[in-house]
């Protein structure tokens, strides 16, 4: 056999391998029988698989089964989630949330905080997190192996280096995250930072109400306003993985100052501060509180909400109109204002043009306020899935550091 020969069956390998790895992580427990079936392998190469991430500790084969029907029952293989998991933390103007999440999606742990203008210096936010991630480390099983951290921010950031270039309802420019929480956490795992907006797209394609979808639009934030695409069933991310800051696309040149520094940004008429804002809320009261007056028919909030559903609307019709998606999500903030006001918003639908308007869905994340944070766990778990005995083998060295 030649060197190249060998290289060939090397990576043929390594594929299908990262493929079974990828189905068990999305489906969870799964027979033998039906990764054949999803594969197209055959019955001997899937056994020889599993048994090979078996031996690596990645997932574990039960006493066959019988299926209730005639053949031979099929050996289960589920994720080693107990063993295998990932740190995920979720960046957001009104929360810090933390989740250890095992190999299949499972949730092991988790801590959320509150935030508030007082929590925003870096320094503070570094140790709130390290705090909260050590936690959970120290409460994994014994033997469990953290294989990677992933973040979700409310800012722009680089991919390529994890600086967090501008979170502006944070008060951040150009914060190195990425080291600093490599520096805190005592860690050389690896660590990989994402725009909220983008990782909530990611959750909801991979786990939540867009699965099976080709073209969604995931609306993000509280005060602010982000976005994740997903067009031709790729995440789009622009290129230096700033795209998808839709909540500064402007709505009214002549509105309000933003963060940004431009004036009518849809952020500023949509979110928890433009909100309260609008209807004039009384001191101290929260959006909820709106949303409840609004709900039982209180005057004083009835024409700001119908500002606010009117510019949401406003928004979407650009979004329909620029990227021809199947469904738009409402995440965060948007999720409550969107569910108040939904007449206003279908009624601005109106305004899309006629061939988008009429392939579009309006719908909530399946995931809930998770769905930042899950996409961070996903993003976490990317190296691991796409070849997972080479990024066991990176982790080896830290393994035995740490032992």
């Amino acid at each position: 056999m030649d060197v190249r020969s060998a290289a060939s069956q090397d990576e043929v390998r390594r594929n299908n391998l990262a493929t079974l790895l990828r189905l068990l992580h999305v489906r969870g427990s799964t027979s033998r029988a039906d990764l054949t079936s999803l594969t197209g392998l055959n019955r001997s190469t899937v056994r020889a698989l599993t048994g090979e991430l078996a031996e690596a500790g990645l997932v574990r084969e039960s006493a066959p089964v019988g299926r209730g029907g005639a053949g031979r029952p099929s050996i289960t293989v589920e994720p080693e989630s107990d063993r295998v998991f990932v740190l995920a933390l979720d960046i957001g103007v009104e929360h810090l949330t933390a989740v250890r999440v095992g190999l299949g999606g499972v949730v092991l742990d988790r801590r959320e905080l509150g935030q508030s203008a007082l929590d925003y210096d870096v320094t503070r936010t570094i140790r709130r997190l390290k705090a909260m991630a050590d936690e959970m480390l120290a409460e994994a099983a014994p033997g469990a192996t953290c294989v990677a951290v992933g973040v979700g921010v409310c800012g722009v950031v680089s991919t390529d280096d994890g600086v967090v270039r501008f979170a502006p309802n944070l008060g951040w420019v150009d914060v190195p995250l990425r080291s600093l929480l490599a520096e805190a956490l005592d860690t050389r795992l690896r660590l990989e930072i994402g725009n909220d907006g983008d990782l909530g797209a990611m959750a909801e394609h991979l786990r939540g109400a867009a699965v099976g979808l080709s073209d969604v639009v995931f609306i993000s934030g509280e005060v602010g306003i982000g976005g994740g695409i997903v067009l031709a069933g790729r995440p789009m991310g622009g290129r230096g993985g700033y795209a998808g800051e839709i909540g500064h696309m402007s709505i009214d040149p002549k509105g309000k100052l933003c963060r940004c520094g431009r004036r009518g940004c849809w952020e500023t008429e949509v979110g928890d501060a433009a909100v309260l804002r609008s209807t004039g809320a009384p001191e101290g009261a929260s959006l909820s509180d709106v949303l409840e007056a609004y709900a039982l028919g209180k005057r004083w909030p009835q024409a700001g909400m119908r500002r606010v559903g009117r510019a949401l609307g406003q928004g979407v019709v650009n979004l329909v109109n620029v990227f021809n998606p199947e469904l738009i999500l409402f995440g965060g903030a948007t999720r409550h204002i969107f569910v108040a006001t939904e007449p206003i918003v279908r009624e601005a639908l109106d305004e899309a043009l006629a061939g988008p308007r009429t392939q579009v869905r309006l719908g909530l994340p399946a995931l809930g306020d998770d769905a930042v944070v899950v996409g961070a766990a996903e993003l976490a778990f990317v190296p691991l899935l796409a070849d997972p005995l080479g990024a066991l083998a990176l982790l080896a060295p830290l393994q035995e550091a740490r032992a």
